[in-house]
């Protein structure tokens, strides 16, 4: 037994649960995998990801990949949050590979985290990579710390944004990523 299958068997003993009992036998151990799974942010590169899918091009208008569905962790709770992500970006020569705009949000999603960060953070890898001369990130999530514990708001939604470079900077380019996800 890991060390962690060993805390999570504490945990489940500390909350007044038979840890010997058939059907917890080896959640210690399946508990221990999801969390590793769920956290597998911390070990995973934005490089790794991208994996070279960065390509020459003289497109310069707008691109926006919407609805990139995520989950990520509640830093203060440990508890989920899970929502979708809008991306728009002004290409300065160079184009991402479309899969990889989801890659990047899993990287940052798989981490405890708080929605604000993992908003900017998502920013900051996209014109790292690109080298882009924007970039705006929308997120849209229901938080289960808001829904199942505390306030318990089922219907309550969080949205956060960052914008970057000249979807800060000028008002119709952000405009029209506004219009372009539908907010």
């Amino acid at each position: 037994m890991s060390n962690l299958d060993q805390h999570y068997k504490q945990i489940l003993a500390e909350l007044g649960e038979d840890v010997d009992r058939e059907g917890l036998l080896d959640t210690p151990k399946r508990a221990a995998k999801a969390m590793q799974f769920l956290t597998s942010g911390y070990t995973t590169s934005i490089d790794e990801v991208v994996n070279g899918a960065v390509f020459s091009s003289d497109n310069d208008e707008m691109v926006v990949v919407e609805g990139i569905e995520f989950y990520s962790m509640c830093e203060h709770h440990m508890l989920p949050f899970l929502g979708k992500c809008h991306i728009g970006y002004l290409p300065n020569g160079k184009v991402l590979g479309l899969s990889k705009f989801a890659r990047i949000v899993d990287v940052f999603g798989r981490r405890f985290q708080i929605q604000e960060n993992m908003t900017k953070q998502i920013a900051d890898a996209v014109t790292e990579v690109t080298g882009c001369r924007g970039v705006g990130v929308i997120i849209e999530a229901k938080h289960m710390c808001m829904m199942m514990r505390g306030v318990q708001k089922q219907n309550s939604m969080m949205r956060t944004s960052v914008m970057q470079g000249a979807f800060r900077d000028n008002q119709a380019t952000r405009n029209e990523f506004m219009r372009l996800v539908g907010l």
